[in-house]
């Protein structure tokens, strides 16, 4: 075991998929931190605004590359020369509302396109610890009021929740077919899951997320419009996700115990789900000024009203619990904007908020 988080990956390589989105451009920056080697693999979209050129990740990467993740021979040959000793897959269609009007692009992307990653790593048979990221929005939905555990049910109403139900079969289904853990210390291909709450924090500019639209708003000086303000999700600071994967890849690095590949759910603790009003509420309190209108409807497209993840795996077998309380998140995100618009260096800018998260 290692004594500080990602201790290990310092000298590693380490590949990334959708490095240019919102947590892998924030996961690249933490990596370069730790001394790791970090080469990239996204497609050619990238916001105007948005965290990766903000900050200048591109600058900070042994390798920049623009490609289709369903682009399985341009992948397999972008993972050979990088020989990785890790690999992070957060590329994905990443939006609820987004996949209503392309369904057939979220299931390609996100359930092939993990395909493409797993079976890139099959054929180099190469020892390599490989984490998959999907969502709290990959559990079969039951507005039950207590948290999603990591052996509950699959599923998904909207295309983009079961396509991240269907990422976590495909990928427990590649590691008993070709990387069974009890037989890790043969093949040393470690294969894990992480599922993270929603996720606030700087730089983020997507379309339909709550924490972009407001900041448009607020900056314009307009009422930021809230589609479903009592729903009910997981708040977590991006940097809370992003430890657990980094300490999990620290177990994987430094372990052969077969328990560390599995699924692992992190989220905020009790208190740090709230409606969706409430967030909002509480950000406008930090920003300073500003208020929002309730234009909920029924005929939007249906998205979950209750959503909770439970930790406790990862508070007892990875020792991993997050270190921002809601309110925290929240301050540390709208001090991100707020310094961006003052026109603050934003790479040691974010630098300075990893530094006091690890505090």
């Amino acid at each position: 075991m290692t004594t500080r988080c990602g201790e290990s990956l310092a000298g590693r390589r380490v590949f990334v998929t959708g490095h240019t989105g919102f947590k892998g451009a924030w996961l690249c920056v933490w990596l370069r931190r730790l001394g790791a080697q970090v080469f990239g693999y996204s497609d050619d979209y990238i916001s105007d605004p948005d965290f990766f050129r903000v900050v200048g990740v591109e600058e900070q990467l042994a390798t920049h590359q623009l490609a289709d993740i369903r682009d399985f021979e341009t992948l397999d040959e972008a993972i050979e020369a990088a020989d990785p000793d890790v690999v992070f897959h957060l590329a994905a269609q990443s939006l609820v509302r987004e996949s209503y009007a392309t369904p057939r692009e979220t299931y390609d992307t996100n359930v092939m396109g993990t395909v493409n990653v797993l079976d890139a790593v099959r054929r180099r048979s190469k020892p390599c610890a490989v984490i998959v990221v999907t969502s709290d929005k990959c559990y079969e939905n039951r507005e039950q009021v207590w948290g999603y555990k990591e052996d509950d049910p699959f599923g998904g109403f909207d295309p983009y929740s079961s396509s991240k139900g269907a990422t976590e079969i495909a990928t427990a289904s590649f590691r008993r077919s070709f990387f069974p853990p009890e037989k890790v210390s043969q093949h040393g291909i470690k294969v894990a899951s992480g599922r993270a709450g929603n996720v606030i924090g700087g730089g983020d500019w997507a379309t339909d997320r709550i924490v972009p639209d407001l900041v448009r708003s607020l900056i314009s000086g307009g009422q930021p419009k809230i589609r479903s303000p009592r729903a009910i999700r997981p708040w977590e600071h991006v940097l809370e996700p992003l430890s657990g994967y980094i300490t999990l890849a620290d177990r994987l690095l430094t372990s052969d115990d077969p328990r560390w590949c599995a699924g692992w759910n992190f989220g905020p603790l009790p208190g740090g789900d709230l409606p969706v009003g409430e967030l909002v509420e509480r950000f406008i309190k930090h920003w300073g000024s500003g208020s929002w209108l309730d234009v909920s409807s029924d005929d939007q497209p249906h998205e979950a009203n209750v959503l909770r993840l439970n930790i406790d795996k990862a508070l007892w077998h990875l020792d991993w619990q997050p270190r921002w309380s809601v309110d925290e998140a929240i301050k540390q995100t709208v001090d991100w904007y707020l310094a961006h618009a003052s026109g603050q260096d934003m790479l040691q800018f974010s630098l300075s908020q990893i530094a006091a998260y690890e505090a």
